[in-house]
């Protein structure tokens, strides 16, 4: 038995509000159902996230949280520790609006999304349809075309890596494109203040039609993870990754069980069983080729 599992075994008998599972599947808690198995920890209040974290700290013990597994590519052996938060909510909350909203980091953006809709709140609309967890949607800023997740958000409360609790209020510069800027590593969500921008009757049709836009120009019925490439500019013009992609002509190039969507040239479909190996390989071979053929970089967006 290796120090590690010694330590986490240790952990699961003296903190409560944790359980610990060795050797865990992890295919269907990413987006993409790479083949992955590691160790996870669930974590079921605040308190017990502090001192899983002191002790990640004494122990030297490396983790990354994972909400919906959007936006990650998971290895096939986890060399860390995968940390899911699944505090209670009172869903009756929801039943009706309000002025803002104080909301977990593991709540769903498609349940917020869906209230959004019945309620009207102008401002919302610029979630819909991400595959993602509040906390995972601030850490990376998650946006549509619509906007961003960031001008929603007041405040967010955090776990630092030594456990200590922390609130950041969010200012002009606390977000930018597909990223934060007052998260560091080992930092961990708890929750966050979202505010609208008042109800508006129209915003309910807004979102609906914006979802079908989705559904009509992105594969979501199929395994992915999201777009695989952040948008880039060539001087002072932007350039899209998707466009790009399929003007190479890369469209339904597969590798292995990974294919580039025939919908969308910024997607990447598992349609067979695939793996983080082959999956980075076409990823990078993207890359590569529109760097070779258009000079332009794109940044990886997914996390790898």
């Amino acid at each position: 038995m290796g120090q590690q599992t010694k330590v986490l075994e240790k952990l699961n008998k003296n903190i409560e509000g944790i359980e610990v599972h060795f050797q865990h599947d992890f295919t269907k808690l990413s987006t993409i159902r790479l083949n992955s198995v590691g160790t996870l920890v669930i974590v079921k209040d605040k308190n017990s996230l502090c001192d899983l974290l002191k002790e990640f700290k004494n122990e030297k013990i490396e983790y990354k949280v994972l909400g919906q597994g959007a936006n990650i590519l998971l290895p096939e052996v986890l060399p860390w520790v995968v940390v899911q938060l699944k505090f209670d909510f009172d869903k009756s909350y929801l039943n009706e609006a309000h002025e803002s909203y104080d909301l977990p980091a593991s709540i769903s953006l498609s349940v917020l999304s869906s209230h959004a809709t019945k309620f009207g709140l102008s401002g919302w609309e610029v979630i819909t349809g991400i595959p993602a967890s509040l906390g995972g949607a601030i850490y990376m800023n998650a946006g549509t075309s619509l906007g961003e997740i960031g001008e929603l958000i007041s405040e967010v409360e955090y776990v630092d890596e030594s456990g200590k609790i922390k609130t950041h209020k969010v200012e002009k510069n606390s977000f930018s494109y597909r990223k934060n800027n007052f998260l560091k590593k080992g930092d961990i969500v708890i929750s966050a203040k979202l505010l609208h921008k008042g109800e508006d009757p129209k915003i309910s049709k807004k979102i609906k039609s914006y979802l079908e836009k989705r559904n009509q120009s992105q594969p979501l019925n199929k395994f992915t993870c999201g777009c695989i490439f952040k948008n880039s500019t060539l001087g002072d013009i932007s350039c899209r990754a998707g466009h790009y992609v399929d003007i190479i002509g890369m469209k339904g190039f597969t590798l292995g069980g990974v294919r580039v969507s025939h919908k969308h040239g910024n997607f990447l479909e598992n349609f067979n069983g695939s793996n983080y190996p082959e999956t980075m390989q076409l990823m990078k071979l993207l890359q590569k080729e529109m760097k070779l053929q258009y000079g332009v970089e794109f940044e990886f967006e997914v996390e790898h």
